[in-house]
């Protein structure tokens, strides 16, 4: 069964100049376990797509099921589930790293000590432990991230949605968050849906793509798959090759490969 599914998921939103249609449909599985790449140029529907998935925004057409829940019909049940560490980030400059791990952990009903005890283990598995007493806005970017990352691993997800989250890195700190992806795929069996426009970490992390443009679907499948049904030596000219900003034209119908 898959973990994720979507079919003709669709949100409008209405301005003055009338109805904007940001995502106009898009048909989704993702497998348990699977770490799945969700690429698209700027105004594609990526985050609008990732902030429906997470219950932060309704959607006005379609359906969807997380981890066995109606995404519309029950939310809450959804986002015990999921774990979300959106672009920017939402940490408190008030607080220090421990005092924010061990309030995450109160909001999702934890106890003081069990609140205390998961954020010393997320700070070990996330290599913040010398950290903890530090106030957040000391950390650099690299370090802000792995907090991120931690507070939404707090409550063990089965399913972590991250939206660009090496943007503004350095290549040590996203080398660092590529290996603590593939090791929570790894060893605890997290299925991780990412959006990046860092073509060579999608082709590095993630198992499948999914190309996403105008609001819908244009393309799916491994990178290998995708570069070899493009012809193309590197992801990116696959990409740019499918979204009809490369040399070969876009082909507006979904490829599975």
């Amino acid at each position: 069964m898959p973990i994720i599914s979507t079919a003709g998921l669709a949100r409008t939103f209405t301005g003055r100049s009338g109805p904007v249609e940001a995502v106009r449909g898009i048909d989704l599985t993702v497998r348990p376990g699977e770490i799945l790449g969700l690429l698209g140029p700027n105004g594609a529907g990526k985050t609008t797509t990732l902030r429906m998935l997470t219950t932060l925004l309704p959607p006005t057409g379609g359906a969807a099921t997380i981890a066995g829940h109606d995404l519309v019909k029950d939310p809450a049940a959804v986002r015990r589930r999921i774990g979300y560490v959106a672009q920017s980030g939402g940490l408190d400059p008030q607080e220090t790293v421990r005092s924010e791990l061990v309030l995450q952990g109160r909001l999702y009903g934890l106890d003081r000590t069990r609140a205390t005890g998961r954020a010393e283990e997320l700070a070990v598995d996330l290599d913040l432990t010398e950290l903890l007493d530090r106030p957040t806005p000391t950390l650099s970017g690299g370090q802000r991230r792995r907090l991120d990352l931690a507070m939404g691993l707090t409550h063990r997800p089965e399913i972590l949605f991250l939206d660009e989250p090496t943007t503004g890195l350095d290549p040590g700190s996203r080398a660092d968050l590529w290996a603590l992806v593939r090791r929570l795929r790894d060893e605890h069996g997290t299925t991780v849906v990412l959006t990046t426009h860092y073509l060579d970490e999608a082709d590095a992390l993630a198992d499948r793509i999914v190309v996403v443009d105008q609001g819908t679907v244009v393309a799916e499948g491994s990178p290998a798959a995708l570069k070899a049904a493009h012809g193309a030596a590197t992801l990116q000219d696959a990409f740019l090759a499918i979204t009809g900003r490369g040399p070969a034209p876009a082909d507006t119908t979904p490829v599975a490969v």
